[in-house]
């Protein structure tokens, strides 16, 4: 099979497209036809070597996952050959394309119980886009966060995968969405996409411009994954009583805090890892009843994946890419 394969850990020239062996399938395993693949900014992290850094090359990321079967195990009941189907990533506590092989390939092997049916009406790329980026998005907006309709929310990095699903998603919720990005033209499309009040982040007092756009009253929920560059201003525009949640740290995990703002104000930090099958699951049913069109920038054939990845490490997209293998 035709597969996107990192060689060596660093740069882009550390993946490259090659035939490879079709992955082996077992009793209880699917192989899976990939129809789409949607890329995180896990994948540059393991092709760097900053995730999955013991892992043996040659390695195959990938853990957003949308195609057919293609093969069953023989113990294998109820997947049938020919059968749509949306792979649920988190397998026995690990995390698909990270801590084992995954899609950007022709071809995947993955647990039975990993296979959720797709329905006819949602597309291969709508549903690649969903697993990573928004079931994250969910499970740390709605399960961690607690948002309530009527509550106002803060999404930074909101032009990303995650951040347009979580724009969405509190917007659904019923939500005031503070969306924040980089640049007037991302903010713009985050307007057109619900955001009910847009900060530019790369003004230095964003945090002051939530403050303000609040009445000087802060938010309920602050979504910072961003970390080290951002954290101080994140804990200054929370309301008092309201939760700063995060799920990564893309500018560093080093982060410092103005402690008294946590104290007296009785802020909530809250950790939120990944999803959960029910987080999918709800999303596919969004999408299929039309609440929830997952913002894809572009669909790239797999020979394009470094161009893919460029985009990504560069922040030129605004939403998930999808690659087709």
């Amino acid at each position: 099979m035709r597969a996107a394969v990192i060689i060596k850990r660093g740069g882009p020239e550390g993946r490259i497209v090659q035939n490879h062996p079709r992955p082996l399938v077992g009793p209880r395993d699917v192989l899976v036809r990939v129809r789409a693949c949607s890329l995180n900014h896990l994948d540059v992290f393991v092709r760097k070597g900053v995730a999955g850094a013991n892992l043996p090359l040659p390695h195959i990321s990938g853990g957003d996952i949308a195609g057919d079967v293609a093969e069953t195990g023989a113990e294998v009941r109820g997947l049938e050959p020919g059968q749509r189907v949306l792979i649920d990533p988190l397998i026995d506590g690990k995390a698909l394309g990270e801590d084992m092989q995954g899609g950007l390939a022709e071809y995947a092997s993955v647990p039975d119980t990993n296979c959720i049916p797709l329905p006819d009406e949602v597309s291969f790329e709508q549903a690649a886009a969903l697993p990573i980026a928004y079931g994250t998005a969910r499970r740390q907006l709605i399960t961690r966060g607690g948002l309530k309709a009527g509550e106002t929310v803060a999404i930074l990095g909101a032009a990303g995968g995650l951040g347009t699903g979580a724009v969405m998603i509190a917007k659904a919720a019923g939500a005031t969405v503070i969306a924040c990005a980089s640049s007037q033209d991302k903010l713009k499309r985050l307007g057109e996409l619900g955001a009910d009040i847009l900060v530019d982040t790369s003004s230095d007092d964003w945090g002051g411009q939530i403050w303000k756009a609040t009445g000087k009253q802060g938010v309920d929920v602050m979504v910072d994954n961003t970390g080290a560059a951002t954290w101080q201003q994140s804990i200054r525009a929370t309301k008092p009583g309201g939760r700063v949640v995060t799920c990564g740290a893309t500018s560093g995990y080093e982060v410092t805090q103005y402690q008294p703002y946590v104290w007296v104000r009785e802020l909530d930090i809250r950790g939120s890892n990944g999803w959960r099958r029910e987080d999918l699951e709800a999303l596919l049913e969004m999408v299929h009843d039309g609440r929830l069109e997952p913002v894809i920038d572009r669909v790239l054939p797999l020979d394009q994946i470094r161009e893919a990845e460029r985009l990504i490490e560069d922040r030129l997209v605004f939403g998930k890419v999808v690659i087709t293998p």
